[in-house]
């Protein structure tokens, strides 16, 4: 196939995303990897290139009809010419909250319509938001609906409930959830080239020994099991993590946010990223903040951007995902 288009929302003027946008795009493998539509300020994005370091010119677009592919040029879809003087670094603001909503919005209505093949956010900040009175539709995976994927090398860990408060979680894990969400990823998978579909799904308890694990998890995967799907579980969570480095599991499907995401973050920090699986387009994230302490020095490390912006485009292409 052609070159798929990514569209990569530059996150918030004030924090480190624009920095790691360039320096990822620095890259000539991740460059030549997509054809890749910036969204925001190309005011924005032409400070970012002088803290940064990174050589590169950048041309002002208003509709992605104008996206080209000129090497060394970066293409922002900049429809209102916002200049970077109006997001002072390192705070949270008014301007910059309305400003990154306005941003995504236009990358989901692109990735809506199949203009762009996938979305990437690099960081933007809930304070701002919260300042701005705006609010995000892509951010916070709903349970039952959407479920958070965290990429790390070998190991990819799905969550069957992301920011629920662990109190919470026992009422939630039911039969019926653990084997919709199975059928979601393998079906996911499938469509991203993935040949193996082995999930290894984490229990609840220790040991994956309590009533969650036998009344609700074991039943769910059985049950997905008769579908056809290539899952197993519930293991002892303390071990199928492990197991998923070692090559036994394509995914893992955990339970809840830290059972999962310490994992990930103690076996790979960095370069790890992030994808809601849910939305009808591919929509990826990093898993590090705007970062104020360190934006204008630069010093952001620009791997996690990377690394969705490669698997963006390998998953746009039916490849698959990396071993590592």
């Amino acid at each position: 196939m052609d070159k798929p288009t990514t569209g990569v929302v530059i996150g918030d003027p004030a924090g480190v995303g624009p920095e790691v946008v360039v320096k990822a795009l620095a890259d000539e493998a991740i460059a030549q990897s997509a054809r890749h539509l910036l969204i925001g300020s190309a005011s924005v994005v032409e400070r970012a290139l002088e803290f940064s370091g990174v050589k590169a010119a950048v041309k002002r677009i208003q509709t992605p009809d104008e996206l080209g592919e000129e090497r060394g040029v970066l293409y922002v879809m900049d429809s209102e010419g916002l200049d970077a003087s109006e997001f002072p670094l390192g705070r949270d603001s008014v301007a910059a909250g309305h400003a990154v909503a306005g941003w995504m919005d236009t990358a989901i209505d692109l990735a809506e319509r199949g203009v762009i093949d996938s979305f990437v956010l690099a960081p933007i900040s809930s304070g701002s938001f919260k300042l701005a009175g705006e609010r995000s539709r892509t951010v916070s995976p709903v349970v039952g609906e959407s479920y958070l994927i965290i990429f790390s090398g070998p190991l990819r860990v799905a969550h069957l409930t992301d920011h629920v408060p662990l109190a919470s979680v026992s009422g939630l894990i039911q039969a019926e959830l653990v084997t919709s969400a199975l059928v979601d990823l393998d079906k996911a998978m499938q469509a991203w080239g993935m040949e193996q579909r082995r999930i290894g799904v984490s229990g609840f308890n220790p040991h994956a020994n309590g009533p969650e694990d036998r009344e609700a998890i074991a039943p769910g995967v059985e049950q997905a099991r008769a579908l056809g799907i290539d899952a197993s579980g519930p293991h002892s969570p303390d071990a199928v993590f492990r197991h998923c480095v070692e090559g036994k599991y394509d995914m893992v499907l955990a339970m809840f946010h830290d059972q999962g995401h310490i994992a990930v973050k103690t076996w790979g920090f960095s370069g790890n990223c992030v994808l809601i699986l849910g939305p009808p387009y591919l929509f990826f994230s990093v898993a590090h903040g705007t970062a104020y302490d360190i934006v204008g020095t630069g010093l952001a490390d620009p791997l996690m951007l990377q690394s969705a912006l490669e698997t963006a485009a390998r998953l746009s292409r039916g490849q698959g995902l990396q071993i590592d």
